[in-house]
């Protein structure tokens, strides 16, 4: 039996603060942690399938023409060479997230350098290696294809525009105003473990192990582009090493280790070279972002645009959503927003972490330091004073938002109050500054099921598709099942990450938490009640602890009240009415120390702090591990992290870990994180809201805003490497 729970209105009942085993919101390790840091967690391409060969993809050579395989026939009779296969399902480009079918396919055309167009399976891998490295791939008819976004012929985006009174008029008779251009690059999701498949057929019925973040959409994307029944087709995936957005889609290793399974009669795995998950995964696409901001005297903003250009490759729809917080995080009546999306061949664009908020309210943020300086008040206060009452551009009511406490706490918090005048403070060669940026992300609720499982045994099961990027999905299922069903956490056993479990949201958009979380609550919600109906009493007369039921001054264990039998409930949410009622976000507040080299430029984070505030927190720890991860992200992005594209044909010129720069240990200080407590009743039944992309969205800014009042050059060319940051001083 289902039971099925559509979000129409605010869900006032807050069990879960009720619950006697006190589970939710606890700070407990993640129950496959020992698997994880001891090496025995299998994932994607660690699986040993008897019989398995090996795939190693081929890249195109150039951006544009037909592809010849020139010397295929001697390719295929090297040593160990079982197929050298170009096939016309294979995938130019992985599937956006959420997208539900297969991408463009077609290796015949190259559409950007390093796209993969073919696969060469051998019995070893180092075979497949040198025989796919072997393989001449020439480009027929090639033309010269626009690869530079600024010159790059543009589609404006019609449905990302606004215009909500007059602007040009709100700066001219602005007290104060900026009108300012920053551009950022293109970012590499740079997970640890590569992109990597398995394939296996038993006759028509195909397995995939795989490293993929939402397996619903992942299974349909994959029976689309190889023409074959979703049910006809399973994936496996119990653990990702990270994915970042990467992961979200079907991507072209899936569909070659597929076809080429087919085609030997064996299993074959297909993992991407490090090179290649820079080359033809999902970047995020680059930015140029124009901000104007006109306030009165007192500091309130009476205008506020904000214009943006992003990239892809023609044919695809994403472009980067760089506007979403600008709608709604500041007060302002006059407003203006418009994005082109420039056709470059280059590599797709896509969903890297926090995509939109990461780089948009980064700037935004920027730009409202600029304005702080300008009319010489706070930044803190300037924020302050431009929260909306309400969003200023539909009207409706905020959810739930402790913006003003997160900027206060963690003003408090980090000691604020002793912020340096510009250029101010020094010790011996380092200048020393602070800065500070808001947080903001948008929140939303996906379609999801789980199915609960109470054994005779009084064990706890609990089966979803939804997986564990490394968020701490395991752990939080399991507290809220136990909760609910007043279990420790050791009793409950829950398994992710295979397409035969009940559909899931999936890993992605800060979602995955709450989504799949409130069918796990809404199954266990369920098997209440039908304990509660073999016991004849109300369901809210029945409290369960340890493994025991009360009830009307009795007690009775719950493999007494089973007798034999097993409970079995399917929970499924849908979003509803909630999701365009009010306006739904989450919010928080960094602020960080930075250090600049007075003869280099060099600048060093010394400390950072976040406050952040998104509803019930499900599990302190891992919630806080992911805002760290989301202020490293941020350090990244201020200080290190570039795709460099060669101008003359759009290849990406520092694809490996070596020259694509994400912070290292000794670039990250002690990161501190406070979580506000929140409740809010219009987003789930849990109370919950996404917080995984939260802690990256506008960190950067409060790096570059220490390092302008360190030093008082502004960078607005991310990242502000120290050739930046030296020819300003």
């Amino acid at each position: 039996m289902t039971e099925q729970f559509k979000m129409d209105a605010p869900a006032t009942a807050r069990r879960l603060d009720e619950m006697a085993q006190g589970l939710v919101g606890a700070p407990l390790d993640r129950p496959e942690g020992p698997l994880k840091v001891t090496g025995t967690a299998t994932y994607a391409n660690e699986w040993q399938v008897e019989g398995m060969v090996h795939g190693v993809m081929v890249r195109a050579p150039g951006n544009s023409g037909r592809v010849v395989l020139a010397n295929r026939d001697d390719v295929a009779k090297m040593p160990g060479v079982l197929a050298v296969i170009q096939d016309e399902r294979l995938l130019r480009n992985p599937a956006q997230g959420t997208a539900n079918k297969a991408p463009i396919q077609g290796p015949d055309h190259a559409s950007y350098l390093g796209q993969l167009i073919a696969v060469v399976v051998a019995e070893g891998f180092e075979q497949a290696r040198h025989a796919a490295q072997s393989l001449k791939v020439e480009l027929e008819n090639g033309e010269v294809m626009p690869v530079d976004p600024a010159t790059a012929a543009v589609e404006p985006q019609e449905a990302k525009t606004l215009d909500q009174g007059d602007l040009d008029g709100a700066m001219q008779e602005a007290a104060f105003s900026v009108d300012v251009t920053y551009t950022t690059p293109s970012h590499s999701s740079s997970p640890m473990e590569p992109h990597a498949s398995i394939a296996s057929w038993d006759g028509d019925d195909l397995t995939l192990r795989g490293s993929y973040q939402m397996l619903k959409y992942n299974r349909n994307e994959l029976s689309d582009a190889l023409g074959i029944h979703p049910d006809r087709l399973r994936i496996l995936s119990p653990y990702v090493g990270g994915g970042f957005g990467s992961k979200l889609g079907i991507a072209p290793e899936a569909v070659a280790a597929a076809i080429a399974a087919k085609e030997v009669g064996r299993p074959v795995s297909v993992a991407l070279q490090r090179p290649q998950v820079y080359e033809a995964t999902m970047r995020r696409s680059e930015t140029t972002q124009r901000l104007r901001l006109a306030a009165d005297a007192e500091g309130k903003l009476t205008g506020l645009g904000h214009d943006a250009r992003v990239s892809n490759l023609p044919g695809e729809t994403f472009a980067e959503p760089v506007l979403q917080a600008s709608h709604f995080l500041y007060a302002g009546a006059n407003r203006k927003m418009s994005m082109d999306l420039a056709r470059v061949h280059r590599l797709c664009a896509g969903s890297v972490r926090a995509p939109g908020e990461a780089v948009g309210v980064t700037v935004f943020e920027g730009a409202m330091d600029e304005l702080a300086d300008k009319i010489g008040m706070d930044p803190v206060e300037l924020r302050r004073r431009n929260i909306p009452e309400k969003d200023p551009e539909s009207g409706k009511d905020f959810s739930s938002r402790r913006f003003r406490e997160a900027l206060d706490s963690g003003a408090e918090t980090f000691g604020w109050a002793d912020r340096p005048g510009i250029k101010e403070r020094r010790e011996g060669e380092w200048l020393i500054g602070y800065g500070m940026a808001s947080a903001a992300r948008i929140n939303v609720l996906m379609e999801s099921q789980a199915r609960v499982t109470l054994m005779p045994d009084g064990r706890l099961r609990v089966e979803t598709d939804m997986t564990d990027i490394g968020t701490g999905t395991y752990a939080i299922l399991g507290q809220i099942a136990g909760d609910m069903m007043g279990l420790p956490r050791d009793a409950v056993d829950v398994v992710l990450g295979d397409t035969t479990l009940p559909p899931a949201s999936g890993s992605g958009g800060s979602w995955g938490a709450s989504s799949s979380g409130t069918s796990v609550y809404l199954a266990c919600e369920a098997i209440r009640n039908q304990l509660a109906e073999r016991l004849e009493v109300d369901e809210n007369d029945l409290t369960l602890k340890d493994g025991m039921a009360t009830f009307d001054n009795q007690t009775r264990s719950l493999s007494e009240i089973l007798n034999g039998d097993e409970l079995a409930k399917l929970g499924h949410v849908l979003p509803g009415d909630t999701s365009e009622a009010v306006r739904q976000a989450t919010f928080g507040a960094y602020f960080a120390e930075v250090a600049v080299h007075a003869a280099s430029g060099e600048t060093r984070v010394r400390r950072m702090h976040g406050t952040f505030a998104a509803g019930r927190i499900l599990n302190a720890k891992t919630a806080r591990s992911q805002c760290l991860g989301g202020m490293t992200f941020g350090i990244g992005i201020a200080l290190t992290e570039e795709l460099a594209f060669d101008p003359r044909d759009g290849h990406v010129a520092n694809h490996n870990l070596a020259e694509y720069h994400i912070p290292v240990n000794a670039d990250v200080p002690q990161l501190t994180v406070d979580l506000l407590e929140e409740r809010d009743d219009w987003a789930n039944p849990l109370q919950a809201k996404g917080i995984g992309e939260l802690g990256i969205c506008g960190a950067a800014a409060a790096i570059t805003n220490a390092i302008y009042n360190a030093t008082g050059v502004r960078v607005r060319d991310y990242p502000a490497t120290l050739d930046k940051v030296i020819a300003g001083m």
